[in-house]
Parts: structure tokens; sequence; C-alpha cells
């Protein structure tokens, strides 16, 4: 069983998923538009350019998936965090303050009783993060 984080986007999904390929050092591995898809000819015009699906393939072998919410619905979370699970403590702050540009810090990256650096943020697509380094207190 492989299990894979699948995000839904207000119409920005495209800017997040080249976000996250910059700030993960991942890289995009598929993105279709609506326009582009099979149905592309029965999509809306102001749809054409929506991402149908995208994917992201991250360093270690993760994978986040997503794509613009379907033309009319909402998509509500029901409680969820990506977790980013770094070795090395500069990193994972590099990452957490690239997440959190232009979001909300709901934890500042800080040392914790079981990390030596942990950080929770909303990042400006309305995604939340958690960012978490790996090792012994000190490292």
């Amino acid at each position: 069983m492989q299990v894979t984080t699948y995000l839904a986007f207000d119409g920005d999904c495209r800017q997040a998923f080249e976000m996250y390929e910059r700030v993960l050092g991942g890289k995009i591995t598929f993105m279709m538009t609506q326009g582009e898809s099979p149905m592309g000819e029965q999509t809306q015009p102001e749809w054409k350019d929506k991402i149908m699906h995208a994917a992201l393939e991250t360093p270690g072998g993760g994978v986040i998936q997503g794509a613009d919410h379907p033309q009319g619905r909402k998509v509500d979370p029901a409680g969820f965090c990506v977790s980013v699970q770094m070795d090395h403590k500069a990193d994972a702050e590099r990452i957490f303050k690239a997440l959190a540009d232009g979001g909300k810090t709901q934890m500042e990256f800080q040392q914790t009783f079981w990390s030596p650096g942990f950080g929770m943020c909303i990042d400006k697509f309305g995604v939340p993060w958690m960012v978490n380094t790996a090792g012994q207190m000190g490292a």
C-alpha cells in the first residue's frame, strides 16, 4: 500500500507546486490543465488553465499530488498537515521559512523536547505544514 498526500487548491495549484518544487528540492513529474485533458473541449474557458492533476516527487521518495478544486465544488480540509522530515536543522529551518513566507506561522521554528528544530505554518496557498528535524537534541 502507498498513501499519498493529495492537495486541493482554489485556482493556484500551478503556483503552489512550482513553489514546492523550488522549496523542497523536488521535481514536478506531471502537470495537466483542464484544457489539456480529454474533456478539454467541454471545459469552460475560465477553467482551461486550471490544473486537473499535478504530481511532485521529493528527495527521498516522497510524493505530493494535487489539483484545483473541481468546477463549482469546494473542498473543506478535515484536519491535516503535510509533514516534512529533514536530517539537518539548517535545511529544515530554510524550508520552514520559505513555506511560511506570505502565510501564517502557527508555531515558530524552535527546539522541542523531541527535535532540535520544529515549526508549523500555513503557506500562502492555505496548506498547513509541519517541518521537523530528525536526530538528537543539539544536532
